[in-house]
């Protein structure tokens, strides 16, 4: 948390900041101070039905997302990010001007069109909103400022949301109205020009206003990773279980026997859970992007999404006011599900966009964030026409419904976990890791950002892989002995993760150190355990000379690493053959500490087995 509070008080987050969570906030009190005010507005003051006006002005404010998010992306990259933070603000306050003369006119017409102008500043808005946050923040800075910006962005959404009921409500409601989107929009220049210079990525990029080209050339971004094209669907499905939970919250409150204040404190508790959660997932990776906490996600999606199903009485009672509503007991675990969906949405939605941004090109990563914009804008509309096909020419019911979303994201989940197995494993590590143990790293920030590196470590326990690949932010390649490689069960993990199989035969050797070096020259991280067995007594056994083997073939920097506190481990031989005896301590403290890289001409057997000694003797 220290490191996030950290964030807010310094110039290069705290007024983007700002300026995001004021234009989210904004868009929310005008979109819904015009929907409530089109509800409760006589048929002849509206130029259409009521229902048709609602619909359009939700398509509307969609539709640009579709004709400028890829444009906006361009942008994005060939100019700097700031400068284009505080045009697009100034744009807003151009719009919230007229809105504020067509509100007190009540001219509906104009409103409507003014909501299609929104949806365009938020489309170009969009792009450098994402684009700006790596450019700005350090990889190990990147998952904080997600968490605080999705954190942000929702509650904005929530109380510009309930700010707007307050609003519809008063005598003067298009007054006061038009001067509070108008004030509001002046905030957010205000804050957008304490922003400092974000450089253009790509300042030579040719700029062009070709929509349909435009749209398939920055889909095809998005496309040449196969991770970050999986980040950007998992964000995308994201929205799409968001919106169809949403869009039927004032139906589902009626059938819990709840008022429209009901609506406003489900809305409540689903975007406190979202900041909540988004804040959680930053603690519990420890402030790293870590893809193992999506599964995590996803599972606690789909498992206070089933018994939301079960916990929806049959028969509610109705309810006088919003206190009987929430004081109801036959309703507790309704709000408690609702919550938790919206905590493990957080923890679901921040390590894909932190991922995202971290794995696109510097070069085009606007435009990638631009093609998300548009997966999210295809989600969204994907969830209004499953809803009116199912809940309104099926009619099944909002329970029925939010059943199926809960079956849906379960299958989502496998399907991603199979088509991009780093999601599976990582959180197969994670899970391993922060269950058994309570894991610290230290001085890992030596293991070099890219290019080939090869790590050495003592060899404790049979969990040091695991605890390794969990503390690492780079892939590694483990040499693994071929016996327990294709031990059953573990052999497809194995093979996932690209464990490099070796035994004491000639052939396999030889190919296992043609593969070592063929990882090492692509810039791969390929770990070895130097003394080839697990130790006997907690010491460091003499080092083999596979290591001199391997820097005579690939000469790269050697990082040499160390495990505290494993020794006396279930997994260890501390007491007898390890996992063939009984337990004696459960979630013990276990450190990784890393030390600086030596260069590979130093880097002998003798002298790398001193430096893991020092290592793990080096006890803070």
């Amino acid at each position: 948390m220290s490191q996030q509070f950290q964030l807010l008080r310094e110039r290069r987050f705290l007024p983007y900041f700002i300026t995001q969570a004021l234009g989210a906030f904004n868009d929310n009190v005008y979109k819904n101070v015009l929907v409530i005010m089109v509800a409760f507005a006589s048929a002849e003051q509206l130029p259409m039905d009521a229902t048709l006006f609602i619909n359009a002005a939700a398509g509307l404010f969609i539709l640009p997302f579709f004709l400028f998010s890829a444009f906006a992306g361009e942008l994005a990259d060939k100019y700097d990010k700031a400068l284009i933070m505080r045009r697009v603000k100034w744009l807003e306050v151009v719009i919230m001007s007229s809105a504020a003369i067509a509100l007190y006119y009540e001219s509906w017409t104009v409103l409507l069109g003014l909501l299609f102008m929104m949806g365009t500043q938020s489309a170009f808005f969009g792009p450098v909103k994402y684009a700006l946050l790596p450019q700005t923040l350090s990889d190990k800075e990147l998952v904080s400022g997600n968490a605080l910006v999705e954190t942000g962005t929702f509650l904005s959404i929530l109380l510009g949301t309930l700010l707007a009921g307050f609003i519809a409500h008063h005598p003067h409601a298009n007054v006061v109205a038009g001067a509070a989107v108008l004030a509001f929009a002046l905030l957010g220049v205000l804050s957008a020009h304490a922003i400092p210079p974000a450089p253009a990525g790509n300042p030579t990029l040719n700029l062009r206003y070709k929509p349909i080209a435009l749209m398939k050339q920055t889909l095809r971004f998005a496309r040449q990773d196969k991770v970050t094209l999986q980040a950007i669907l998992g964000i995308s499905w994201f929205w799409f279980l968001g919106a169809s939970y949403l869009t039927q919250f004032p139906k589902y409150t009626a059938l819990l026997g709840g008022n429209e204040t009901g609506v406003s404190f489900l809305l409540t508790l689903f975007s406190i859970g979202i900041a909540v959660g988004a804040l959680l997932c930053d603690k519990l990776s420890g402030h790293r992007i870590e893809p193992g906490i999506v599964p995590l996600g996803s599972l606690g999606l789909t498992g206070f999404g089933l018994h939301l199903f079960f916990a929806t009485p049959a028969s509610p009672t109705v309810h006088s006011d919003l206190i009987a509503f929430v004081t109801d007991p036959a309703l507790t675990w309704v709000f408690i599900d609702l919550l938790m969906i919206g905590v493990f949405g957080g923890i679901f939605i921040v390590p894909l966009y932190s991922l995202m941004q971290q794995r696109a090109d510097k070069a085009a990563r606007a435009r990638v964030i631009a093609a998300n914009n548009i997966f999210n804008a295809l989600f969204m509309v994907a969830s209004a026409i499953l809803g009116i096909t199912l809940l309104v020419v099926i009619k099944i019911s909002i329970a029925e419904f939010f059943l199926l979303l809960t079956v849906l994201n379960l299958l989502v989940a496998i399907y991603v976990s199979q088509l991009v197995p780093i999601f599976a494993l990582r959180f197969f590590t994670w899970m391993i890791t922060h269950t058994l143990y309570r894991v610290k790293h230290r001085d890992l920030h030596h293991i070099p950002e890219q290019g080939g590196a090869l790590l050495i470590c003592n060899h404790v326990s049979y969990m040091d892989a695991l605890l390794l690949a969990g503390a690492c932010h780079r892939p590694i390649r483990f040499v693994m002995f071929e016996d327990l490689y294709k031990l059953p069960v573990l052999h497809w993990f194995f093979r996932t993760s690209k464990v490099i199989p070796i035994s004491h035969r000639g052939r396999t050797i030889r190919a296992a150190m043609n593969e070592i070096q063929r990882a090492l020259d692509n810039g791969e991280v390929v770990l070895i355990f130097p003394e080839g067995h697990l130790t006997f007594d907690g010491e460091i056994d003499q080092f083999r000379r596979g290591m001199d083997m391997i820097l005579q073939r690939s000469p790269v920097p050697v990082v040499p690493m160390a495990l505290q506190g494993l020794w006396g481990s279930y997994f260890s031989r501390h007491g007898g053959k390890a996992m063939l005896k009984l337990p004696k301590r459960f979630w013990s403290k276990v450190t990784v500490v890393a030390g600086p890289a030596v260069e590979p001409e130093k880097a002998t057997s003798a002298y790398m087995r001193d430096e893991v000694i020092r290592l793990r003797a080096d006890r803070p």
